[in-house]
């Protein structure tokens, strides 16, 4: 038969804490969104916070579509 992959795990020291300013990548063109937290780590997934209404989005989030905030390029007209 075919090979299964493994879901992704993360062991304690790299899981994100609540209150982590994180981006999320978009289920719909693949790219990364800014301005949500970690509210949250349910089993192997993260419920995230948007901050721009301090609202937790009713899904749950892999740890692939979740990585520590990029940093601000400032002084680049894109950003």
């Amino acid at each position: 038969m075919g090979d299964t992959v493994a879901p992704q795990t993360r062991s304690d020291e790299e899981l994100l804490g609540a209150g982590t300013p994180v981006d999320v990548r978009s289920r719909y063109v693949g790219s990364w969104s800014r301005g949500f937290e970690v509210a949250e780590v349910v089993g192997d997934t993260y419920r995230v916070r948007r901050l721009s209404d301090g609202r937790v989005l009713p899904s749950e989030f892999s740890f692939e579509d979740v990585r520590v905030q990029s940093p601000k390029k400032s002084g680049l007209w894109w950003y």
